[in-house]
């Protein structure tokens, strides 16, 4: 009997190589029983465990381990990889999985064990960061229901595995859906308008997929050139319905999942005792309540709406400059296409300028000089660990004294079967600030990719998401806290975009831009009128971009807070009408954008009621990197105290004593207004 790889990756510690080359879809079962049936041992032993911390709290911290590393580790390949088996496999998995962790949280003789040394003598003398272990831990066993009576126990953990079914099956939708569709051209007469480039990658999928002429998907990199570039307004139109009803139809249609998911969310709550999904999910974040939540993004949008409204009325008008007094009104997939023009007319600025200066591989190298300048760190390749995919990276993260931090792999470019977007994952938490194993993570994203063996030139948007995830990784990388659970990125949702979103600061900067800004073929920097005109054009539309970002917020707010389906019938349709107060023109009748709108319903709780936290961290971080700003862009003492006070704390403290600690005071929500010019 042949070893089982996952086993073998669960026993080992952070500093092995994970066996990403042996890894089959026949390993996942045996894996899976194996370490449900080693953690449902070690919980047994912990009901009678003696009072001290190894022996419970740090045991229960400890528990799941094994386990959530195996799990991440297969929960990626299935996200990355076109495999039918893998994906069965783990679909077959998930309900026992889901089935565990629900019963682990209504466990009332884990929670009285758990009370009964946190009221100890040995568990009030804790140091800080394990008290606050204890003191969170309690909480979420309450949020979990391990107060609830016995048949309300039982209805808790089937409503979890039946959330966890339904939102695996939307994932997995929206990437059928994506890869599903696609329009051959048999020549490039209808891209006119379009870069090279994006004409150049259209040709080569279509060649990659054995067919004449080009190809357009739904991929990013191949979505967003036509909606910005294409003079065909009707290919604008098809690829824009197609992008906008994803997952409605046949076989991959959510639709029906988007009420079931959010029915067995709000039973959820109530049962639990809240008023509703968002009361339940943001009690641990610092807004604390739906209502803040609420209060927070109506402000921004009251703020925003006026600006906006002239925004779009500017376009509107710039329009009818070039097309005439008597066309038809603008269209919602017109917007972006005319949005670029009225850009490069006011700036004499096209984004696809700077695509020559930022060549994949010279970007993730000043990426890496900008970390270490700021943070100290070292990042170097690494060539003795299998991969997944031959695109995949793999590097090492050091410290100045040679400690080294953090291992990651970098997958960057779209493939059939791999989820759209981009995100940080952790894979291993070890222990290197006391000298232990590294910790483990990688980023994934969907940039533009290489054609015909060019470099890959990524757009200046692709390098702010770059740097964004990159953020999240060292957030992770860089956590000295000894607490599992409390460490690297397992903050509050709200709080956890600050190190990600303050990155991108850097890529705004000239002098930051010269160190991963440089000619494909001449190496040469990026002209300095260049940049002038790039950072002139930032806070172009810059109430439209903020008020995009505030319509799913709110739609997402109502969905989890007021939406009622025996009132309010399809959450589709209702979804839409709130989306219609946020454009200036009209929204066709079948727009279901949230049909593929996977931060919302791809797992059971994600960004759920959540949005908001996009626009709170932007506020966190905008107030956050005026400690920084031109003159101390590089300054190492800020940079170490930013790693010191947010990066290497993890959730071992409250985020707003941490950010008040940092600033000396509490953030000022004006400083994200300030950025975006609208104040």
């Amino acid at each position: 009997m042949k070893d089982n790889p996952l086993l073998s990756l669960a026993a080992a510690s952070s500093a092995t190589p994970i066996p990403f080359d042996r890894i089959q879809a026949s390993d996942v079962a045996p894996a899976i029983d194996a370490l449900l049936t080693d953690c449902r041992a070690r919980l047994e032993a912990l009901k009678s465990a003696p009072c001290t911390w190894d022996a419970t709290a740090g045991a229960l911290d400890s528990l799941t381990d094994r386990l959530e590393v195996t799990l991440s580790v297969v929960d990626h390949l299935e996200s990355v990889l076109d495999d039918a088996d893998l994906r069965a496999a783990y679909n077959a998995a998930r309900p026992e999985i889901s089935a565990f962790y629900a019963k682990l949280g209504t466990d009332e003789a884990i929670f009285a064990v758990l009370q009964t040394f946190a009221d100890s003598p040995a568990g009030k003398a804790l140091d800080p960061v394990r008290r606050r272990y204890v003191d969170e831990t309690l909480a979420s066993f309450r949020r979990s229901g391990a107060a609830l009576e016995a048949e309300a126990k039982t209805r808790l953990q089937a409503l979890e595995v039946e959330l966890s079914e339904a939102c695996t099956t939307f994932a997995q939708n929206t990437v059928d859906a994506t890869d599903a569709w696609h329009l051959d051209l048999p020549d490039a007469s209808r891209l006119a308008g379009l870069p090279e480039r994006a004409i150049a990658a259209a040709r080569a999928t279509a060649q990659a997929a054995k067919v004449d002429g080009y190809r357009i998907t739904l991929q990013y990199p191949s979505y967003m050139p036509i909606m910005r570039y294409a003079d065909d307004a009707t290919l604008r139109e098809a690829v824009w319905r197609a992008y906008m009803t994803r997952a409605t139809s046949k076989d991959h249609d959510n639709r029906p999942l988007i009420g079931k998911i959010l029915a067995l969310r709000a039973e959820k709550a109530k049962l639990l005792g809240y008023a509703d999904v968002a009361d339940l999910l943001l009690e641990p974040r610092m807004v604390r309540t739906g209502a803040r939540a609420w209060d927070f993004v109506e402000g921004l949008t009251k703020r925003t709406r006026a600006p906006f409204e002239v925004e779009q009325a500017q376009l509107a008008e710039f329009r009818r400059s070039l097309v005439g007094e008597d066309a038809p009104p603008i269209a919602v997939w017109d917007q972006g296409y005319f949005s670029e023009k009225l850009r490069q007319a006011k700036f004499d600025f096209d984004e696809e300028a700077l695509r020559p200066y930022l060549p994949a591989d010279t970007v993730i190298e000043g990426l890496f000089e900008v970390a270490q300048r700021l943070y100290g760190v070292t990042v170097t390749a690494l060539s003795d660990r299998p991969v997944w995919h031959p695109d995949v990276k793999v590097y090492a993260l050091d410290d100045a004294d040679g400690q080294r931090w953090g291992i990651f792999y970098a997958d960057l470019y779209p493939r059939t079967g791999k989820r759209g977007g981009a995100w940080m994952r952790p894979f291993m938490t070890g222990d290197p600030a006391n000298g232990g194993d590294p910790h483990v993570g990688l980023i994934c994203g969907n940039f533009t990719p290489p054609v015909d063996g060019n470099a890959a030139l990524l757009s200046h948007r692709e390098v702010q998401t770059l740097f964004h995830e990159f953020g999240h990784l060292i957030h992770h990388l860089l956590t000295d806290v000894p607490v599992r659970s409390l460490a690297g990125t397992n903050v509050a949702w709200d709080f956890v975009e600050l190190p990600s979103q303050i990155m991108e600061n850097w890529c705004w900067a000239e002098p930051a831009m010269a160190l991963f800004a440089k000619h494909h073929e001449t190496g040469a920097p990026v002209p300095a009128e260049l940049i002038a005109r790039m950072q002139a054009a930032r806070t172009f539309e810059g109430a439209t971009a903020q008020m995009r970002q505030l319509s799913f917020a709110t739609v997402d707010l109502e969905l989890h807070r007021s939406f009622n389906a025996a009132s309010d019938g399809d959450p589709v349709d209702y979804a839409r009408a709130i989306a219609q107060q946020f454009s200036t023109v009209p929204l066709p009748a079948d727009y279901a954008m949230i049909a593929g709108f996977t931060h919302l319903f791809a797992s059971p709780s994600g960004y759920a009621a959540a949005y908001y936290s996009y626009k709170w961290a932007e506020v966190l971080d905008a107030d956050a990197f005026t400690q920084f700003g031109e003159a101390r862009l590089f300054d190492a003492a800020q940079g170490a105290r930013f790693r010191s006070l947010i990066l290497s704390k993890g959730n071992s403290r409250d985020p707003a004593e941490l950010y008040r600690e940092f600033m000396g005071r509490d953030p000022d929500p004006e400083a994200l207004m300030r950025r975006a010019g609208l104040a």
